[in-house]
This record gives structure tokens, sequence and C-alpha cells, in this order.
């Protein structure tokens, strides 16, 4: 459901709680659409006020979610740290049955004077939008720049006086009364869908409460309005508008366990497909409903450009390795030509320069029959017999040449899989990064931004606890598969990896002590879940010493070879890394 006016009037006054009087700590951009504000509320501790342009999911409130912040600041994010850094919350105000907010601060100026400043927050679909303005109502910058040419109505740009976004002209239902609800409905004399028709009359409407509407009052969502009495429709109808401003429930809809809507209010259209459940709060409804989407949603935009490539440097790799398996299929047949050489050179007083085709007796046939040999007529004989035997002795060395070639081939296509399968793992933006610089440093993707580049620094591979105490540690990554088996792992420690599967290196830092088969098992099960068959059931998992993982001179990220390791079997429980509390 989109956020509507009557959610975003619940919310506003739920945050209303305890907006006011707060002091902004810090002012982030984990994104181009998304701001977040540290604040130091009067009653609510410290929190996080999370405002959001963003086209899909537009949203105001408080979250507890961790974001990873870019190693630059935006220059929208600097603006906004130079006029609001420290500022205080004065108010929080909805535009009337509109999906806008105006957040009121009161900051010090260059000259150290108090002065308000708004910041205008617009939920309008992909007309979204985060405005600063200054004290005279002028804006100082916004995320999103509309100039005359992608809006002749309404231009947002720096230096303009802001105004309110226009309405569509539709009623305020607050303002309804059943004369005037009944005098509109006795004017209908066609077919008309409820539904629409509500989500056209009113403003701040969504079609999943028009529906609802239409649901408590006919029993059905697809009611036709023509159908209905209009002096017994009118007040009931004017009654249950004036009902959706009072006795905000904030509620989740659930489909099994999975969130698929949510509202102001409990939802009954759906009759038991879906389940509603209670939340704590709007924000926190808010909070837990798009934590995980936006999270999803970064890390594939992230991952779209870098996945295509990935798709293209192994489609490439494939078909390099296609034609030389052909080529060396090919020589195969060399022994032939050196056959066709002989033959060719025991007839040499046979042949006349020009011929074409040498018909002789083939010698190496046990049956001696004749056959027919193609001979180039612009050299001499003598030279076709040489040059059969060069072809001969170059078809043997292209057997050496093309079997080392192949089997680089391999290597890489291997290679690049085990890449395209962490990225299909990455679950930070941090991860994305990794990848990439891993794909730099193959010589894969050029370094665009080498003065960036240098200044990220790797992320640390993941961090469990056993249920026995010990310490498991997985790589995310093949750079970090290589770090924590070659660099911070002990000798003494166990090393795990599904076997003939793409996933991460896991180790259990143990220092040669005796660990328990409960701690192996949890152990084994992480290098289950990450890897590529993490859906898989009686998945084998290798596990030996580290001192017996040795990394082959020259082979790529991650590639390693073992021995002297023994096998469990196990499924991948995807609840267990919550359960082992993750330490980063």
């Amino acid at each position: 459901m989109p956020l509507d006016a009557i959610f975003l009037t619940a919310l506003t006054e739920e945050l209303n709680q305890s907006l006011p009087g707060s002091r902004i700590d810090k002012i982030q951009q984990p994104d181009r659409e998304t701001v977040l504000l540290s604040l130091r509320t009067q009653g609510a501790g410290n929190r996080r006020l999370l405002l959001s342009a963003s086209p899909n999911h537009p949203r105001i409130h408080y979250t507890a979610e961790k974001f990873e912040q870019p190693a630059q600041p935006p220059m929208f994010c600097m603006l906004l740290r130079k006029h609001l850094s420290g500022g205080r919350i004065l108010s929080l105000t909805q535009l009337p049955m509109e999906r806008a907010v105006d957040l009121c601060i009161e900051s010090a100026d260059e000259l150290g004077e108090l002065s308000r400043k708004h910041i205008w927050l617009e939920l309008m679909g992909r007309n979204s939008n985060l405005i600063l303005t200054g004290p005279d109502g002028r804006i100082l910058d916004c995320i999103r720049r509309v100039d005359f040419e992608m809006s002749e109505k309404r231009q947002v740009l720096p230096g303009l006086f802001y105004h309110e976004p226009p309405t569509q002209g539709k009623l305020d239902l607050r303002s309804e009364t059943p004369e005037a609800l009944q005098s509109a409905l006795e004017r209908l004399h066609t077919q008309v869908s409820f539904d629409s028709w509500l989500m056209d009359r009113y403003a701040g409407i969504s079609p999943l409460i028009a529906r609802e509407l239409v649901y408590r009052l006919t029993g059905s969502v697809e009611a036709d309005l023509s159908e209905q009495d209009p002096a017994a429709l009118a007040p009931r109808l004017c009654e249950a508008l004036q009902g959706l401003l009072a006795g905000f429930e904030p509620t989740l809809l659930l489909r099994g366990e999975t969130p698929k809507d949510f509202s102001f209010r409990p939802i009954a259209q759906y009759e038991g497909w879906m389940i509603c459940r209670k939340a704590a709060g709007f924000s926190a409804l808010l909070d837990d409903y798009y934590a995980e989407r936006d999270r999803a949603q970064r890390i594939k935009a992230r991952t779209q450009n870098l996945s295509k490539t990935l798709n293209t440097l192994k489609n490439r790799a494939e078909r390099k390795l296609a034609n030389q398996r052909k080529e060396l299929e090919a020589t195969f047949d060399r022994e032939r030509l050196r056959q066709l050489g002989d033959i060719v050179t025991a007839n040499l007083h046979c042949i006349e320069r020009g011929q074409t085709r040498l018909t002789a007796v083939d010698f190496y046939d046990p049956e001696m029959r004749e056959i027919e040999i193609p001979l180039n007529a612009a050299i001499s004989p003598q030279q076709n017999a040489a040059k059969l035997y060069k072809d001969y002795n170059k078809a043997k060395h292209a057997e050496k040449f093309l079997t080392e070639q192949i089997a680089a081939g391999e290597a890489e296509v291997e290679y690049l899989a085990s890449v395209q399968e962490a990225l299909a793992r990455a679950e930070t933006e941090r991860d994305v990064s990794d990848i990439r610089a891993e794909l730099i440093e193959g010589g894969y993707l050029r370094n665009t931004d080498r003065k960036k580049q240098m200044k990220t620094q790797p992320a640390r591979p993941l961090e469990y606890r056993s249920s026995d105490g010990f310490q498991i540690l997985v790589g995310r990554n093949n750079r970090q598969n290589d770090l924590l088996t070659t660099k911070m792992a002990y000798k003494t420690d166990l090393w795990l990896h599904v076997q003939k599967s793409h996933g991460s290196h896991v180790i259990i830092a143990c220092a040669g002590a005796q660990v328990p088969d409960r701690t192996i098992t949890e152990a084994a099960m992480l290098a289950g879940w990450y890897s590529e068959a993490r859906q898989g059931q009686n998945i084998p998992v290798d596990l030996c010493p580290v001192r017996q993982v040795k990394k082959p001179a020259g082979a790529r990220p991650g590639m390693v070879v073992y021995e002297n390791y023994r096998t469990v079997y196990v499924t991948p429980d995807p609840e267990l890394p919550g359960r082992l509390c993750p330490s980063n």
C-alpha cells in the first residue's frame, strides 16, 4: 500500500509525541534519496529519524536499521549539515489531507543568530522530494530538482520560493455531510465502481482503504455504486468516512509469515487470505516492513551492472573454452597428416607441378586401397609433402598448448562462477565493493576511481559464536576467503567448505583444541548456508586442519587445495545465523 494521507496523519500524530524539542546531533545521507537525522529527544532518548524521497517507498519514521555510509558525503548532506547541525525541531506538520509534511527546525546561521528553516518531505510516488528552505521561504536545495522542461506547472530549484504541491481538487472527507453525499449519489446515472468513485471524490484515500470501505458497507469489494440506494447508503458511508480518522491502529498484513501490506486500521476484505497483526507503533511498523526490502533493493541496484559484467565475462570465457576444445579435438587426427605426407613423398615421381590431386595406394591401409590426396597446384610436389609434415608438427604442438589453455580457461570459468555466487550472497554494500575490488585486482574491471578505492577498507569476515562458545569465522567473498584461510587462521584451526560447490571458507577458531560435534555441525551448516547449495539437503561439507589447506602458486582468489579431510553431511538452517549471534 502506498503511504496515504490518512496513514501519514496517524504517523504524524505519533511522531509529534517525541519530535518537538529534539536536537539534531548528526546528519547522514546513506543513499541519494534517504536522509538520517540522529536526534536527542526529550522523552524517547536518542533516536534516528529517516526521511526518504524514494519514488517507490517514500516515508518518514524512526528507524533502528543500520545503514552503510558512503566514503564521501553527498553535497546535499553537506548542505543539511551546514544549516541544521545542532538545530532544534520545533514542529512536524502535515499539509491537510496531503502526502506532504513540514519539519520546522530552529538553528543558528553563519552569524550565530537563530533562524527557522524547513524540510519539506513530499511523499508522492515518482514525484517524491526532500526540500530544504530558508527563513524567507526560498529553496536552498532539494534531492530531486525539477526545472521548466520537466514540469511547466511547478519548478523546484535552488533560489525559487517554495510552493506547496498542487492539490487534485478532491474533497476533504472531514467536511463531508450526509446531505451532500446523498445528493452526489443521486446524480449518478451510469455504472461506476464504488471504490474508484471514492478515490476520485476524496483526497487521501488509497485503493486498499477504498476497497475496505466498500467491503464493510456492502460485503463485497466489487460492488457497483449504481446498484446502491443513495438514501440508505449516504449516512452509513458518511459515518464510515469520519471513522477513518479515529481510533488509529498500526496493522501489518501478512501472508503466512511474509509481510505483504500495512494499514492504519485492521483490514477485513481478505477474509482470512491475509492475517492482521498489530504493531507496536507506526514508526516500528514502517521500519520493520521496509528494512529488509530496502536493503535488498539497494544491493540489487549496486549489483545489477556488476552482475551483467560477470555474465558477459563468463559467457565470453565459456565460448573461448568451447572453441579451444574443438581445436584440440581436431589435433587428435594429426597422425593421419604424417601418413599422408609419407604417401606423397613416396609418390613424388608421379606428381607433376600444377597437379591438384594425387591418386595413390594407401600403404597404411591393411587392404591397400587407393585414396585421393588434395594438392596445392601453386607449389611443388616436395613442398606439398613438406606442408603435410608441417601441419602434423603444428597439430602436435597445438595439443600441448591447447591443453594448457583449456585448463586455464576451465579455472577461469570456475573462478567467475564463484564470484557470481558471492555476488548473489552479498548482504551489504561493502560486500559488493569488496567483490568489485577483487575483479579490479584480477584485471577484469578498470579502476575508474583509484583514490576512492584506496580509502575503502575491506570488510571483516562474518563472526559467529557456536553453542559451545567457539568462534566461527565465515568469508563473505573470495578475497575474504583468502584472507581468512591464509592470513587470519592458525594452522591448528579447523577449516570447512562445501564439497564441489562455490561458497564461503569457514574457520573454527580452536587453536588445536578438541572441537565438540555440535560446534562442527553448526559450522558445517553455516558453510552450507553461505554457499550455492544453501537450498539443498544432506550437503557434503569437507573439514580439515588449516595446515592441510594450500593455495597453489598463481591461483585465483579463494582457490585452494586440501588433503586428509573428512566429510560431514548437513542440511542448512536459515535461522541458525541469527541464533549464533553474529557480531558484525
